[in-house]
């Protein structure tokens, strides 16, 4: 079993910064890639960053020079830090974890974030 958890969401003004992490327990064996996802009201999720297991990103253009993601091994656990945060940010953001060699994917909760104009 994996467990997810992700903490860190909160209200912020347009312009500030919140710090997101997922931390990753269980059957932590060959855990790859991990990213965060978003889902704002009446929205489709969407992926916002991932990142690989030797540290490799990607981000969608939405959010490219304003969030980054980063890992700990060590920790299992990965952090999103948000700068520059904008109302169209507001979603529930969701953590990701994929296995290695596998289809195997897990969610966790999510965790709102609120940006107000």
């Amino acid at each position: 079993q994996v467990q997810v958890v992700e903490s860190g969401g909160g209200s912020v003004q347009a312009g500030g910064s919140l710090r997101l992490s997922c931390v990753v327990s269980g059957n932590t064996v060959s855990i790859g890639a991990m990213g965060w996802h978003r889902q704002g009201l009446g929205k489709e999720r969407e992926l916002v960053a991932e990142i690989s297991a030797g540290g490799r990103t990607k981000y969608v253009d939405s959010v490219k020079d304003r969030f980054i993601i980063s890992r700990d091994n060590d920790k299992n656990t990965i952090y999103l830090q948000m700068d520059s945060l904008k109302p169209e940010d507001t979603a529930v953001y969701y953590c990701k974890a994929d296995r290695l060699r596998s289809l195997s994917e897990y969610w966790g909760k999510g965790t709102l974030v609120t940006v107000s104009s």
